[in-house]
């Protein structure tokens, strides 16, 4: 059985990976499994300079799910290239640095910093953060400014390209199609959905925030429907996240056509989920006698 997959330019053993700003910089995350059994680690999201993110309350429990306005708190480029990743460099597996920006200078800015940055396998643009107030969703949800802004990040950098797709759009495939015809060389989807959560005695949002963004199991199925829109709109691999709970959600977002997945709620509840979707996919394909986990990308049967 061959669980090797591709997103691009990057090999990955196993088609699970973890997903950015759920499992901290990786290093976090040594003391529960050996980090290079994952397919790939998408870091925790980087800025050019250390942030403090948003004030508490800022991540709250629904019932199927998680609520977060956490505003991209971070260590800073420089602080993660000099203390994280020499230790990620001693596993066997592709590290995907997760960066974003207010402004397109800082969007080019951090990724001249990155480029320096010895052992990151690619870049993962987030142009989908739906809780952070200096332009926040506006990259992501605009298509000319995303167009822009990718046309941009494409000259400053050789090292493989990955965008990260907000839900928060008329029509996330255009976005997708947009994306691919300005050189990127994957796009994973979807980041989280805008949305509140309100405290009926206060009438105040329980977010410090306001919005927030939705994540977990409740929006799986339209995530799943999403990857398969874009899935048709692209040439370029897929990555399917967005509720992830166990190896079944996750073949069905390959069967939608996602090249690979990311694990990213399910982190928080289960920190060794990744490595329970890992072996509970290889039973997948033994129990269905599948030599090659390729053959199950986009083999939906629709009606």
């Amino acid at each position: 059985m061959d669980l090797r997959t591709d997103i691009g330019k990057i090999l990955l053993k196993n088609p699970v990976m973890v997903a950015s700003g759920t499992f901290g910089y990786g290093v976090e995350f040594e003391g529960f499994f050996d980090l290079g059994l994952l397919g790939g680690i998408s870091v925790k999201g980087l800025h050019l300079n250390k942030r403090q993110g948003n004030a508490p309350q800022r991540i709250m429990e629904t019932p199927c799910g998680m609520l977060n306005a956490i505003g991209l708190q971070g260590i800073g480029i420089e602080a993660f290239s000099r203390e994280k990743m020499p230790v990620l460099r001693k596993y066997d597996v592709p590290i995907i640095v997760n960066f974003w920006g207010t402004s397109t200078e800082e969007y080019e800015k951090a990724v001249e910093k990155l480029n320096d940055v010895e052992g990151i396998a690619g870049l993962e643009v987030n142009v989908s953060c739906p809780n952070i107030k200096e332009g926040g969703m506006t990259f992501g949800t605009d298509p000319k400014v995303l167009s822009q802004l990718i046309r941009s990040i494409r000259k400053k950098t050789a090292l493989p390209l990955m965008v990260k797709l907000s839900p928060n759009v008329t029509s996330v495939g255009e976005m997708g199609h947009i994306v691919e015809s300005e050189g990127v060389d994957s796009i994973s989807l979807i980041n989280t959905f805008a949305a509140m959560m309100i405290d009926v005695e206060t009438r105040k949002p329980v977010l410090s925030n306001g919005v927030g963004g939705l994540s977990g199991p409740g929006i799986r199925p339209i995530a799943v429907k999403m990857v398969w829109e874009v899935a048709q709109r692209v040439k370029i691999p897929v990555i399917g996240m967005g509720g992830i709970m166990n190896a079944r959600d996750a073949l069905e977002f390959m069967i939608a056509g996602a090249s690979a997945v990311q694990i990213g709620t399910a982190n928080f509840v289960n920190p060794r989920i990744s490595l329970e979707v890992i072996e509970g996919i290889k039973d997948y394909c033994l129990n269905h006698e599948i030599e090659d986990v390729k053959s199950l990308i986009g083999s939906l049967k629709m009606p």
